[in-house]
């Protein structure tokens, strides 16, 4: 077979889409992470981009805002080709991390402030954004608070909120449901619908396919860093029917058509493990 050069290898086209990848891979040595990725995000979607553990979920995230060099392809965000104005890019998104990354030793109000600076906010603007930002992540109660006494719902939202300070016009979050309590989450799914409402991006990954299910407009589906699945949430439900005793059923949830797609289904083995338990 002829080797494709790379002179001929397709590139992401101009349409107007948030997210645009061509044949994306990342190799760790032998490994490969991501294996020829294609995927188109539309502006203004609420995106959910699923797999399970180790599909290369995050190691696609950290490809898409400036945090890890693919090893080949091609991916523009915003219109804008990453490798070419990787800077741009940068300045227009907002990126909420799976390990969060905050100065622990500031306060919020203080970590907000330093985030607002970095993207070169003036400070008026800082000013007039992180006390509205502090109120609507519930967090302005205690301004003296230290980061590192934050509970593990507290620094999500606050990761939130440095990531909307410079009005992204598109939003990367890596399992920002993980660990959080249930107000917690309810604050976040309503922000987060507020803000697709408004015409802004969402590019999530979360393992919790009900929320995914409830907020998502458009899905991707991955596993061992190939894309297995994309389209719209209800041309999904609508079109995937699962075979049954040669019967047809449908339409189906998310969860199972997740399983399905990703070759989840118990075997008999599975079934004897542990039958000591009764």
């Amino acid at each position: 077979m002829q080797e494709t050069q790379l002179s001929d290898r397709p590139k992401p086209s101009t349409a107007p889409n948030a997210v645009e990848t061509v044949d994306l891979v990342r190799h760790f040595g032998d490994f490969v992470a991501v294996d020829k990725l294609n995927l188109t995000v539309s502006r203004g979607s609420f995106f959910g981009f699923l797999g399970p553990n180790g599909a290369g979920k995050s190691t696609t995230i950290k490809m898409l805002t400036g945090l890890l060099a693919p090893t080949s392809g091609d991916m523009c965000v915003l219109g804008r080709d990453m490798a070419v104005e990787p800077l741009e890019v940068k300045r227009r998104i907002g990126v909420v991390p799976e390990d969060l990354n905050l100065f622990e030793r500031l306060t919020g109000a203080e970590m907000l402030s330093f985030t607002g600076r970095m993207y070169g906010l003036g400070k008026t603007e800082i000013a007039q954004r992180l006390p509205e930002l502090l109120d609507l992540m519930e967090l302005r109660s205690e301004p003296r608070k230290l980061i590192v006494e934050y509970s593990h719902g507290m620094k999500k939202k606050l990761s939130l909120a440095c990531a909307l300070i410079h009005r992204p016009e598109i939003l990367f979050l890596d399992e920002p449901f993980e660990g959080i309590d249930a107000i917690a989450s309810r604050t976040l799914k309503d922000l987060l619908s507020r803000l697709t409402a408004r015409g802004l991006t969402v590019f999530l990954t979360s393992h919790v396919l009900e929320i995914v299910e409830r907020l998502c407009t458009d899905i991707a589906i991955i596993s061992q860093g190939k894309l297995l699945a994309a389209g719209s949430l209800d041309e999904l439900r609508k079109g995937i029917r699962l075979e049954d005793d040669g019967a047809q059923q449908g339409p189906i949830s998310l969860e199972e058509y997740f399983i399905h797609i990703v070759g989840g289904e118990r075997n008999e083995s599975e079934e004897e493990v542990l039958q000591w338990l009764g």
